[in-house]
């Protein structure tokens, strides 16, 4: 059974074990798996040395996530997970009551945050040397991160121009004009060591440059 199998592996010195959620132990198992990728590569990640790192045995590590492929889709999808609900925590009633450069602002630093740390290069640096090897690695990166992502943007410009507040005739098009915008140039510097990642106070400052310049060609005119 399920909370026998957790028991057994929470139970690592004497005392009653404690029960663990199939959720909580999957978030062990994302964490150690993150460690385990960034050391090793995909290629050379053992899920062995995963389940190891999250104290839990290979018996329940496969239950809940049956496949490298499947666990390396978990550590992204984590990721994106956070930035999806940044973006749902800008509320969309609050448009109008804030700036709607200032919403925007929101967006694209949480967009930043997501794309241009260090963790997060590190992932695309892997997925970009060893996709042609592993062509899941290419269609998990794309279909969680950079779908997902975009669409999350795409439905929130969409929304705005329901509401009357912007005018986009392409509004999953002005989505990728707006990411590239924002993460393009200072990603490739870090792609290509030429810099370290932009800190919180560069991607606030270039957030706000790129929500101001965008918004000034797609406001909605008003009479």
């Amino acid at each position: 059974m399920t909370v026998v199998e957790n028991a057994k592996d929470a139970c690592r010195g004497r005392g009653r074990p404690q029960v663990r959620s199939d959720e909580e132990t999957l978030k062990l198992i994302v964490d150690a798996a993150r460690s385990e990728f960034q050391a090793n590569g995909y290629a050379g990640a053992s899920m062995n040395a995963v389940a190891q790192g999250a104290g839990v045995s290979t018996k329940t590590l496969y239950r809940l996530v049956p496949t490298k492929a499947d666990l390396f889709k978990s550590v992204i999808s984590t990721r994106i997970g956070r930035f999806l609900l940044e973006i749902d925590g800008i509320d969309q009633k609050a448009v109008g009551v804030i700036d709607l450069q200032e919403a925007l602002e929101r967006i694209l630093i949480a967009y930043g945050r997501l794309t241009l740390e260090k963790e997060t290069i590190g992932i695309l640096r892997l997925v970009l040397g060893e996709c042609e090897r592993f062509p899941e690695l290419g269609e998990a990166f794309f279909q969680t991160a950079i779908r997902r992502s975009g669409e999350a943007i795409a439905d929130w410009l969409a929304e705005q121009c329901r509401k009357g507040l912007l005018d986009l005739d392409d509004p999953k098009l002005a989505a990728g004009s707006l990411r590239g915008m924002m993460i393009m140039e200072p990603q490739r510097c870090v792609m290509l060591a030429r810099r370290e990642p932009p800190d919180e106070a560069e991607i606030a400052r270039r957030a706000k440059f790129c929500a101001k310049l965008f918004l000034s060609g797609c406001l909605r005119k008003t009479a």
